[in-house]
């Protein structure tokens, strides 16, 4: 299960070697361990009755981490690796999104769905991809790995590897990539 590397990367982050000191005290490790045991029963081969009742189950939990800590993150995403929330708060994940290994998001942010008709559809982040605090990266797009997508930007058009995204809408800046981000 990916959750030994969620731990792992929470714990380089946060000096903290415990992992139950981590689970006590980090909010994204909360949406992300209920996110990884309630996915996991979602792409099972379980009974289907018996993983009916389990979703349910998932759903109330998810539910209250969304109360709890702000962090809508459903059971339905495809999420990599090592995937770290920074701080909690306002951050909103579609459902069909696709988040590559080694990801890393701050608060505020939002990942969510955009467009009309046929062009309408949610992102794909790749691996090593750093996300700052209140972006939006909205509609069927591909924000390419080794990116940096900074804080307050908005980007709605595919991003090549190695970029570095700024503004309103977001523009490339250098191709320097994540490397220092993550």
């Amino acid at each position: 299960m990916s959750l030994k590397s969620d731990f792992i990367k929470y714990k380089k982050y946060s000096g903290n070697k415990l992992s139950f000191v981590l689970l006590l005290t980090q909010q994204g490790l909360w949406a992300l361990t209920v996110y990884r045991i309630s996915n996991r029963i979602y792409r099972s081969s379980l009974f289907k009755p018996l993983k009916k009742v389990l979703l349910g189950f998932a759903l109330v939990h998810q539910k209250w981490i969304e109360i709890v800590t702000g962090i809508s993150l459903p059971y339905t995403v495809t999420i990599g690796k090592q995937f770290y929330i920074g701080h909690f708060g306002g951050v909103i994940i579609n459902a069909k999104v696709k988040i590559g290994d080694n990801c890393n998001i701050s608060q505020g942010v939002t990942l969510g769905v955009s467009g009309r008709g046929a062009n309408r559809g949610v992102p794909t982040i790749g691996n090593n991809v750093y996300i700052g605090a209140n972006a939006v990266i909205a509609g069927p797009i591909i924000i390419g790995d080794n990116c940096v997508i900074s804080a307050n930007t908005l980007v709605t058009k595919s991003v090549e590897t190695n970029a570095v995204v700024v503004g309103v809408p977001g523009v490339i800046v250098n191709y320097n990539g994540s490397k220092d981000y993550i």
